[in-house]
This record gives structure tokens, sequence and C-alpha cells, in this order.
């Protein structure tokens, strides 16, 4: 007879967080439904319900994420105790537990064993399920969380944090529910309503976003551009881009894509509340562009069995990669010329404008030469 083979043992029910849930959870499926049916809901209640939705949900997104577990901008200090304020409210734990194990999850992206929600582990799991038990991969290690640490309204929050937290969410709630002359109907909508649907619509980042969408700059972890899912998560949406450049204040780099997180960001610095905002440049974010379309090509081609247009498409594909290898060389070639005049100081104004020209004639072969091969990985299905 073989011998038995040990199981792995569970790992412990996490239940400060089960409570939560079930506290937030069970009176929205329940007394929410009746009392809508039985008294309704005022214009009152329901802008209030968005306002602090808002107020929490970019909190978490513009302070928790973009902020603190990214460093992609400055905020001044006003602005820091407002993120800190309504981020507890939002009931997602302290910014330095949030943000440290944020910053361990882009480490290990997709790592069973390492990333705390990683999505090859699950959509329930990366939704839901990490935080219902005390798995390994969700014990907290601050030692990447030095720079947060050492920021005193950031440890003020993590010190105080059950009370903070409890108190924004009895406290606004409430006071809305006293100047409207309705205190249930507020507690039900502004509180309980607002958290559950802030918290899904935060935890779909960490599931949805990792398994519904597309991958237009990289397909090295199975985080997804999703359009959809930027309208509920405050311009999350478009995870691809983040996971690639973790550090830009954008997700959504393009005008049209809906993205109010950096809009939100960008406005504070009318006004002085925020500054030294990172953006990745537009060429490197043309080059992975056009890295992946290359690569999609190739797949596709090798898929192909149309042999009579097999060869021509081959041979515009290398076509294309050799221009890329070129485009890539001028780049080199032009930052090293930068590197060089600034070395002798001998960047002037015309020098400059000069450099920029190239630079964005170097954009625009990109973004030509993207297209190019689209069409190409088209022609090849």
């Amino acid at each position: 007879m073989s011998a038995d083979v040990p199981s792995t043992p569970r790992a412990p029910l996490n239940w400060p967080a089960i409570i939560m849930f079930l506290i937030t959870t069970v009176p929205v499926v329940t007394v929410l439904p009746w009392y809508a049916a039985k008294f309704g809901f005022d214009t009152f209640e329901w802008v209030s319900f968005g306002v602090l939705w808002a107020l929490n949900g970019m909190s978490i997104t513009a302070g928790y994420h973009r902020l603190w577990a990214h460093r992609s901008y400055e905020a001044s200090k006003p602005l820091q105790i407002l993120y800190m304020l309504f981020g507890a409210m939002a009931l997602q734990n302290s910014i330095l537990i949030w943000a440290s194990m944020h910053r361990v999850h882009h480490r290990h992206v997709d790592d069973i064993d390492q990333d705390p929600y990683s999505a090859k582990r699950g959509l329930w799991f990366s939704h839901l399920g990490w935080m219902l038990r005390n798995y390994p991969s969700g014990e907290h290690d601050l030692r990447n969380a030095k720079d947060l640490e050492a920021n005193p309204i950031v440890a003020f929050q993590h010190k105080h944090y059950v009370l903070i937290a409890v108190a924004m969410n009895f406290a606004i709630p409430l006071m809305l529910g006293v100047i409207n002359g309705d205190i249930w109907g507020s507690l039900l909508l502004g509180g309980f309503l607002r958290l559950v649907v802030s918290h899904h619509c935060t935890f779909f980042i960490n599931s949805l976003a990792h398994f519904w969408g597309s991958r237009p700059y990289t397909t090295e972890n199975t985080a997804r551009d999703n359009g959809i899912l930027a309208l509920f998560t405050w311009g999350e949406g478009y995870h691809n881009y983040h996971h690639l450049f973790q550090w830009d204040y954008r997700n959504g780099v393009r005008w049209w894509q809906w993205d109010p997180t950096k809009w939100l960001i960008s406005t504070m610095t009318w006004f002085g509340q925020a500054r030294a905002l990172k953006r990745v440049p537009e060429f490197q974010i043309r080059k992975a562009l056009v890295e992946r379309q290359l690569q999609l090509a190739q797949e596709n081609l090798g898929q192909c069995d149309d042999h009579s247009r097999l060869a021509l498409l081959r041979q515009s594909l290398e076509a294309e990669l050799q221009h890329f290898k070129e485009t890539l060389s001028h780049w080199t070639n032009l930052q090293q010329e930068r590197v060089e005049a600034a070395k002798k100081a001998l960047i002037d104004h015309i020098e400059h404008n000069e450099t920029l020209r190239r630079v964005r004639e170097l954009e625009e072969s990109l973004r030509q030469q993207y297209l190019r091969v689209r069409l190409i990985a088209v022609q090849a299905t």
C-alpha cells in the first residue's frame, strides 16, 4: 500500500474581514429593497450616495493607489488628509497596508505563492477570496513601505485606522440623514450601499481586469485594458497599460479614455495641491504598442494556412521589423546626443526645438508603423 499523502491545511478564516463584509452586505440585500419599496429614496439621498462613492473611490485611486502605492505625483498635506479620511471611510484597510500589499502585487504579479491576489488562483480568489482567509501570500511585510512609514499622515491613519474608519462611516451618513430628515434612508444608501458598491468596484480591478479585456501593451502578465471597467472604477480599467507603466499618474493615456482620477490629479495642479506628475514619454508608449503588434502578427502568421499570401506577409513583416530596429537606433542616438549636449551645456533654444522635432518625427513613425503592422496581423487571420 502507498503511504497516505498528508493534505495541505486550509488557511484559517479571516473573521474580521468576513464580519465586515456580512455587516455591509446583508442589509443591502435584505433591508434596503424593503425600505425602497415601502418608503423610497429621495434625490438628496441619491446625490449623497454618489458624492460619497466618488470621494471614497477617488481617495483610493488617486490617493492610496497612484499617490502612495506608486508615487506617481506629489500631493499637498490638505489633499493627503482628504485622501486619508475618505480612504479610511472606504474600509479597504490603512494606506500603509494597502499600498504595501499593492507593491507586492506588482512585483510578483500572477505568482500564486507571492502575489496577494493573484489572478492565476482564479476569479473568485482575486476578487474576494484572498481576503476571507489568512493566506501566507497575504501576510503583511512593510519593509517595502519605509517611505510611507515616514509620512506622518500615513502613520497617523495607520495607528488610528479603526477609529477613523468607524467615525467617518457613521458620522457623515448620520449627519446627512439629520439634515434631510431621513436617518435610515441615509444610512442605507450613503452608508451600506455605498460601501458595497465601492468595495466591489475596487475589487473588479484585482479580478475582472485580469480576465476580461485586451492586452495592447504587453502579454507578460494577465492584466487587461477594459474601457467598460474604467467607467465604474474611476479610470482604473486600463490595467494592461498600468502594469507596464505603473509610475505614470495616468491609466487612460489618451484624451478620450475615461479616467476621472487623472483629471482630478491634473486639476489639483491648477490649485497648487499636486505637482511633479510623472508621465511615460510618448515614444515609450508607441514602442510598446508596436512591439505588441509585431508579436501578434508573428503569432497570426504562424497560424496562417493561405500559403499564397503567407510569403508576402512574411516579407512585409520582416521589413517592418527592420524599420522598427532602425527607429529604435535613431532614438538611442538621439538620446546620446542630448546627454552629450547637456554635459557640454550646448543646448540652446534652437537646438532644443530641433531635438523635440526629431522626437516627434520618431513618435509619428511608430504610430504609422503600428497601423501597418496591425494590418498585417489582421490579414494573417
